[in-house]
């Protein structure tokens, strides 16, 4: 059977115990502080934006359900009751009102 050891890959050398190690003095940086300080204002932003884009569509689909959806139904009553009158102008062979 195969050993049980690492599979593949590289090991990376121990880290140094000092605090002065490269990775802390670059998460101190003023500009990884500028840039977490913009990461959590755009997703602020963004929050926002989609919460308040979420509120205009929801106002936009129940304004269409309200007036435009009647509309709807109507002009489509009126196209059958016209179909219906032509029909029975045509069955009785009076000329067909414009």
């Amino acid at each position: 059977m195969a050993s049980q050891g690492r599979r593949g890959g590289v090991s990376l050398p121990d880290r140094p115990s000092n605090s002065s190690s490269v990775l802390a003095r670059i998460t101190r940086s003023p500009i990884v502080s500028r840039g977490k300080e913009a990461a959590g204002d755009a997703a602020f932003v963004a929050k926002k934006l989609l919460r308040s884009t979420g509120k205009a569509a929801w106002i936009a689909g129940t304004t269409f359900l309200v007036l435009v959806v009647p509309l709807i139904v109507e002009m489509d009553r009126e196209q059958q009751l016209n179909d219906l009158e032509l029909q029975q102008a045509s069955l009785l062979g009076t000329p067909a009102p414009k």
